[in-house]
């Protein structure tokens, strides 16, 4: 898989700081956002919404044990991603740790029966996130800086990860400390990053930064729905309900342009709900939003119309998809899609009768940890969903 020239970002990143919105432009000036022309799509969606499916939280279904010949993609994970102490090493990003990938650990861990992974990097993640004085976790931590935590923001796709990952590991392994820890977080994930917003119930992409006089800034691909439902068994509220419903809402009427795709962050208006893509980043279906159809199929939820939308972009662009692609212009990245980026693919653009035979990418293709996830992601939601015995799509 060929790798982006070093001019351009290897992989997005959450820029969570209070001061995000106003530098992000100016971090992504490599790749400057065309005009948009005058016949731009509008700030909401045409087109008639399709049937959302159910929004009730499934019951918790068993857990279904990694095959062992999966066991080796673990293991390479283990192997180039983390630390003997539990860190998980983000190669794209300075070798920096993130609450996501620590989130994203446990769960890889949780799922492979692997107990003494799983402890090392809830051990670190304690140690060195945990620091916000809610059970909330920063989102950040920098190796070598004078203060490896300097923002203590956090970011709820990690939170939601770390707590759905606990909630799991306490069902599999018995362990009612992991299921307290995992309550906590859920508990504080509503108190700071639930928000109600001209009718709808929103979930932030971090307690700060992202609320403004005028609109909210929300990222479509935080919205994790099988972690959303493991924390909302444990934390019962209708609040989960709203959040998960109305995030389907989000994801089905946010998509702009000619292929009708969502973008990496989008903003609600307060003044009346409308949706466009969010000022302050390129209007791109990129390395964030990539994670959108991995959620919808993992949870069984994917919109019929979002689906269709998914597909019609994956199948026009063949094996050369592209890394990313800006939903007014239609400029492409230069680079394809990574391995991770494809694993995606394989799951969630195919229906039932296909996937069956899908073959994700290995882990040792992925060319950094946030490709590699991706992938470990993928092939995990696979047999879950083979499991069950679900449809990729409603």
């Amino acid at each position: 898989m060929a790798v982006p020239p070093p001019a351009a970002p290897l992989r997005r990143r959450k820029l969570l700081a209070l001061g995000a919105m106003a530098a992000a432009s100016a971090m992504l000036a490599p790749r400057v956002l065309r005009a948009r022309p005058s016949t731009s799509v509008p700030s909401t969606t045409p087109r008639p919404p399709s049937p959302l499916p159910s929004t009730t939280p499934p019951p918790p279904s068993p857990l279904p044990r990694m095959p062992r010949a999966e066991r080796r993609e673990w293991e390479a994970f283990k192997r180039r991603f983390i630390t003997a102490d539990g860190r998980v090493v983000d190669t794209g990003n300075n070798n920096e740790s993130h609450s996501e990938g620590q989130g994203w650990g446990l769960l890889f861990a949780v799922s492979f029966d692997d107990v003494d992974c799983f402890d090392r990097i809830l051990a670190w993640t304690g140690r060195n996130l945990c620091v916000r004085g809610d059970a909330l976790h920063a989102w950040r931590y920098q190796p070598g800086a004078a203060n490896p935590v300097s923002d203590l923001n956090n970011a709820t796709d990690g939170d939601l990860f770390i707590a759905g990952a606990l909630a799991r590991a306490a069902r599999r392994w018995g362990r009612p400390d992991h299921a307290a820890t995992a309550r906590a977080i859920g508990v504080d994930l509503l108190r700071l990053t639930v928000r109600q917003v001209a009718g709808r119930t929103l979930l932030l992409p971090g307690a700060e930064g992202f609320e403004h006089p005028d609109r909210v800034v929300i990222n479509p691909s935080y919205y994790a729905f099988v972690m959303l439902d493991e924390v909302a068994r444990l934390v019962p509220s209708p609040l989960w309900e709203a959040v998960r419903a109305d995030g389907l809402a989000l994801i089905q009427e946010g998509r702009f342009g000619p292929w009708m795709l969502p973008p990496d962050w989008l903003s609600v208006s307060r003044a009346d709900g409308s949706l466009a893509p969010a000022a302050s980043w390129p209007a791109r279906f990129s390395y964030d939003a990539i994670r959108v159809p991995l959620h919808l199929a993992w949870a069984q939820v994917t919109p019929p119309l979002v689906h269709h939308a998914f597909v019609r972009y994956w199948q026009c662009h063949g094996m050369s998809c592209p890394a990313w692609i800006d939903l007014y212009s239609s400029e492409t990245a230069p680079y394809p899609a990574s391995a991770g980026m494809d694993a995606i693919r394989s799951l969630a653009g195919w229906t039932r009768q296909a996937v069956s035979a899908a073959r994700f990418p290995s882990v040792n293709t992925a060319s950094d940890y946030y490709s590699a996830s991706l992938v470990m992601l993928s092939r995990i939601a696979w047999y879950e969903i083979r499991a069950d015995g679900d449809t990729i799509y409603s």
